[in-house]
Formats: C-alpha cells, sequence, structure tokens
C-alpha cells in the first residue's frame, strides 16, 4: 500500500452534508485500514449557519487531530471560501462549490477546481447529494480510494435505503467524472 498522509477540510452552511463528508472521508479511510481522526464543529452552527470538519488520514499513528493546514479542502460556499483558502498547502486541491460562490479562488499555488456541485445535483434529481458529488472529484483527483470502497461505505452510511444509495452512487460517479475530466 501506498504511504498515506492526508488532511482534509469540508467546510460549508449547516444542511449541505459537511459533516456528512466529513464522516464519509473518515469511514473510506478506517476501512482502507489507515489511522484516521474527524473533527466536526457543530458550535452554534445550524440549518444555514457555517460548519466545517477535519480529516485526517494516515498509513502510520496521528498524534494530533487539527489541521492547521490542509492537503485538500471541500468547500461548499463563499464565506467558507473567505474562511479556508488561505489553510490548503502550496500545491493541494481545493474542490470550491461554485453555484454558492460568486468569486473564484484567488490562489494561483494550489490546484482549484471550481463545479457548481448544487446545480450539477439538482441535475441529478436531489440537491442533498452535492456533498457526494465533491467526494466524486476528490476521489477522480486524488486517487487515494477505490470506487467500490466508496459505494460500500454509502451503503453503510444509508443503512440500506436502497433510493438514497442508487442517487448517491451516481453522484459519486458523476464527481468521479468531473475529477479525472
Amino acid at each position: 500500500m501506498t504511504k498515506i498522509n492526508e488532511s482534509i477540510i469540508s467546510a460549508g452552511f449547516g444542511g449541505q452534508g459537511v459533516m456528512v463528508l466529513g464522516r464519509f472521508f473518515a469511514t473510506a479511510g478506517m476501512d482502507s485500514g489507515l489511522e484516521v481522526t474527524w473533527l466536526p464543529s457543530y458550535g452554534a452552527e445550524v440549518r444555514g449557519g457555517t460548519a466545517h470538519s477535519f480529516v485526517r488520514m494516515s498509513s502510520s499513528h496521528i498524534a494530533n487531530p487539527v489541521v492547521l493546514l490542509a492537503d485538500s479542502a471541500v468547500i461548499m460556499n463563499e464565506p467558507s471560501l473567505d474562511k479556508f483558502e488561505h489553510r490548503i498547502k502550496p500545491g493541494g486541491l481545493l474542490i470550491l462549490n461554485s453555484s454558492m460562490s460568486s468569486r473564484s479562488v484567488r490562489r494561483d499555488d494550489i490546484d482549484a477546481v471550481e463545479v457548481p456541485l448544487t446545480e450539477e445535483a439538482i441535475s441529478l434529481g436531489n440537491v442533498r447529494v452535492a456533498n457526494i458529488i465533491a467526494a466524486g472529484v476528490y476521489t477522480g483527483k486524488k486517487g487515494i480510494f477505490k470506487r467500490a470502497l466508496l459505494e460500500s461505505v454509502i451503503e453503510k452510511m444509508l443503512g440500506g435505503r436502497k433510493d438514497l444509495i442508487s442517487i448517491n452512487i451516481k453522484a459519486l460517479e458523476r464527481g468521479m467524472e468531473i475529477g479525472r475530466g
């Protein structure tokens, strides 16, 4: 197995699935046999407020769950872009939901992928899968996880709800297409 040491910030409004996305990455890491930490920040956030989570995945021991500079970030809205754009390592990956940001990524020292995740999710039939499209973009760009593993994580997290499993797998596939493209 390739040595992995990856940190991911997921950030957006409450209700955009940011915590689910962080848990998704953490579960995928654990199911891959990696050491994992997941540090959600709920605070006083509610639907419409901002929320974020930090995930660290490593082939070796993780001493600290805090992510000061991330390897990757999934940013679901403009306030989160303002807050976290500077917290990505040079050469890192930033996936931006351009549907929810009036501005583009300002840094030129990172790989910025701007995708209208909200519109992509609506075109699939469920706005709530924008986060899983983002997970697919991440997977397509990074290649850390295999598709079959991620599909099993979706099935595990959705507890057998076939209607939701199907749309989430379509969202994952669409995101992977975008990430590879």
